[in-house]
Order: C-alpha cells, then sequence, then structure tokens
C-alpha cells in the first residue's frame, strides 16, 4: 500500500473557481495572462449551478468567485446568491475598476460576504504600472467608495515583488484609511505572465524579514494582516508566539483564518474557467475535470492522485520532506514548480534550515 493511500482525505474548506478567464486589466503577475477578449469552453450558468450542488456536498466551505474579472459575466449575480441560498460562504474576487454603486448593492444583495481588491503600489503611478492600464488606481478607489456606501465588506491583496516591497508599509496604511477589513499580502509565484517577473521574487532574506513585518502588523493592527502564498510565514508565527509566550486562540476557519501554509489540495482547490481542478491556480497540473467527470467535485477532491501526492507531506523532496515545521508550513508547491520544475520539491523561497540528527529522512537524503 503507498504512503499517499493511506492519506485521510481533509476538509475542504476554501475554493478559488475562475468564472472567466476575460479581464480588462494586463496585470504584469497574471497567473492566467488574462486579456480583454473571449475564452472558449467557459461554464455555462447551468454548468455552474451543476458545480455549486456538488460543492455543497461537501459542507459548508468558502467559495471564491474569480476570473479574470468575475463582473463580466451577466449572471455573476444568480451563480452568487445560488450558492449562498444553498450555505455556501459566497466571496468575490474582482480588480474594482467595474464597481460601482448599483453592482456592490447587487453584490450584498446576492449574498456576497466579501469582495477582494488588489493594490500594488500606493500611488497611482506605480500601480497602474503593475496593474498595465492607466487610470486603475483611481478606478478602483471608485470602486472602493462605492462598496463602502453598499455596506459590502472589502480587503485588500499586494502581490509583493522587489520593485514595490518598499511601498509595502504605505499600502498597508492606505488599506486602513480606505476601511478595509482585512490586508492579505502575496508573495510572487513566478506563473503566467509572472514567469516573466522570476527576478522580481524578493530573496530568501527579504522574504523573512518581510514575514515578521507581516507578524509586527497582525500584532499591532485592528485588522486581520495574512499572508497568501507564504507557507513559511506559519513557522515565523510559532517561533514568534513561542518567544512572546503567548497562547492565542486563532481562528480555524472563516475569512480571517489562521491555519497553516500551502493548503492546496489540503483544504483549498481551484477550479479553471473550462473545468479543470487544480491544488491551486498558480500550478495547472491537473487533479481531474469536472466535465469528465459529471460535475461531482468531491469525486476528484477524494481520489485524484494529485491531490494525494501533495497531502503525503512527509514524502516531499529536499528539507521540505523532513523539515520539522512540514505539517504547518508545507512550502509552496506552485513555487517549488514554477523554480525548480518539482511541485514536490523544497521551497526554493526558504531560508530555515531544519535541525538534523533526529530524522530518519534527513539522513536519507543525505546519503
Amino acid at each position: 500500500m503507498s504512503v499517499e493511500s493511506t492519506i485521510n482525505t481533509p476538509q475542504l474548506r476554501l475554493v478559488a473557481w475562475e468564472l472567466t478567464r476575460s479581464c480588462v486589466l494586463s496585470c504584469r503577475h497574471c497567473r492566467a495572462s488574462a486579456m480583454q477578449k473571449s475564452y472558449a469552453d467557459e461554464f455555462s450558468t447551468s454548468e455552474c449551478f451543476s458545480v455549486i450542488d456538488s460543492l455543497v456536498k461537501m459542507g459548508s466551505c468558502i467559495v471564491i468567485l474569480t476570473g479574470g474579472e468575475p463582473l463580466l459575466r451577466d449572471d455573476i449575480y444568480k451563480i452568487a446568491s445560488y450558492g449562498n441560498s444553498l450555505g455556501l460562504r459566497m466571496v468575490l474576487a474582482t480588480c474594482g475598476t467595474l464597481l460601482d454603486n448599483q453592482k456592490c448593492t447587487s453584490l450584498k444583495d446576492a449574498g456576497i460576504a466579501r469582495i477582494s481588491l488588489s493594490i500594488d503600489g500606493a500611488t497611482a503611478e506605480t500601480h497602474d504600472a503593475f496593474r498595465g492600464v492607466e487610470g486603475a488606481f483611481s478606478g478602483l478607489l471608485r470602486g472602493i467608495d462605492a462598496a463602502r456606501a453598499a455596506g459590502l465588506e472589502f480587503q485588500i491583496n499586494t502581490t509583493v515583488t522587489k520593485t514595490n516591497l518598499h511601498e509595502l508599509p504605505d499600502i498597508y496604511s492606505l488599506a486602513l484609511r480606505l476601511g478595509a477589513a482585512s490586508f492579505h499580502p502575496f508573495l510572487l509565484v513566478p506563473v503566467g505572465r509572472g514567469g516573466e517577473l522570476m527576478d522580481e521574487m524578493i530573496s530568501p532574506e527579504e522574504y523573512e524579514k518581510t514575514l515578521n513585518w507581516i507578524y509586527d502588523c497582525q500584532l499591532a493592527s485592528e485588522i486581520s494582516v495574512k499572508p497568501t502564498c507564504a507557507p513559511h510565514y506559519y513557522r515565523i508565527f510559532r517561533e514568534r508566539e513561542k518567544e512572546l509566550g503567548r497562547i492565542v486562540k486563532r481562528e480555524t476557519h472563516g475569512l480571517n483564518a489562521i491555519t497553516k501554509g500551502c493548503l492546496g489540495g489540503q483544504g483549498f482547490a481551484f477550479i479553471s474557467h473550462t473545468g479543470a481542478v487544480q491544488i491551486c491556480g498558480f500550478l495547472e497540473e491537473k487533479a481531474g475535470d469536472l466535465r469528465t467527470s459529471e460535475y461531482e467535485f468531491g469525486t476528484i477532491w477524494k481520489s485524484s492522485p494529485l491531490f494525494r501526492q501533495v497531502r503525503a507531506v512527509d514524502e516531499y523532496n529536499g528539507k521540505c520532506g523532513y523539515c520539522e515545521y512540514r505539517n504547518v508550513c508545507g512550502g509552496c508547491r506552485a513555487r517549488a514548480f514554477a523554480v525548480n520544475g518539482d511541485y514536490l520539491g523544497e521551497e526554493p523561497q526558504c531560508r530555515y534550515q531544519p535541525k538534523s540528527g533526529n530524522s530518519l529522512r534527513n539522513i536519507k537524503d543525505q546519503q
């Protein structure tokens, strides 16, 4: 019996669903290289309902309606409302430039619990350069005004690169002033158009400093501050908590949950605009296909060989396979693949050296 076959199937907590790949922006880091055009084979409304029916069978989870730009779909409110009516927690990721008072009110009426918006520069000049469209920053601010007027909760996401690293404190301050419910720095995964930004990844040393800065922010902040695609934050979090002698009751469910590092295939999954199921949006290895699986997400979640592989963290290659934090961090599977071509390989941006001498796996890897 293989190791993967003995791994328990984890509870599904979060699904990111790329309802369309069409977008109004041309962001430098876009994993999908999305453009303002029509894409073939996107799901119909009835197909979307079938997928939602299958997600409901998995229990209560958060569904992120994303893209591209999901507001380009005329049926976005129907899809959100249908999921909400069946008990799923529906949220939406948007570039923000299409938001107005009517759309924000309609999103809230459809049961959208929160929207996420990205600010990648503290000024119009730097944000627009990153987003690839002049006026993106001013359009985003108008969208935020509309969200506030509708009482629609929003979070701010920021993709961190060498170019905007120095702006991160100013972006965080801007998020606070704008009234965001949460601030989520995303550490760059160089795929899609982001593959051209390989040299824009911050160094492992800068990574460590940035994650410690994020921890300091969440200690002092009145809003949730949580990094994404930065699994070794969960090692730093525990190290810092231990230093302070703190026993903190962490949220384990919901939009502000502090759980573990890479959740790809272990609580989180991604659905592409054509129904491919992946461990995340940054790793385009297919775990299954919803159309050929009769829209039954649960079948793929429970039986996919890819999901079983990534759940067997003790079998990861390199130091991620024997690190004492492997069950709370796990390293970024997509970044490992993008940099080294091995999605089971070690996290390339982690400078932490696991303790050696007591691990049979460590000894084995050194032979």
